[in-house]
């Protein structure tokens, strides 16, 4: 996906969202530099994403 697709609104959450899972998860990203991580970080790193997006959506649901 390009990324000038992306709401700039979107894209700042996103990132933001991304460095709180990071820090979460304790994985090393810096200024989006993920050339530090395992494709094993970076996988698990978007399944916890998925999950707490998921369990948002299940909050809102109730």
């Amino acid at each position: 996906m390009p990324k000038g697709n992306i709401i700039p609104e979107a894209k700042a959450a996103l990132d933001r969202f991304k460095y709180e899972i990071a820090e979460e998860t304790g994985f090393p990203i810096n200024s989006n530099d993920y050339g530090k991580m395992t494709s094993y970080q970076y996988g698990y790193m978007v399944k916890r994403m998925i999950e707490e997006q998921e369990k948002q959506i299940m909050d809102q649901s109730l």
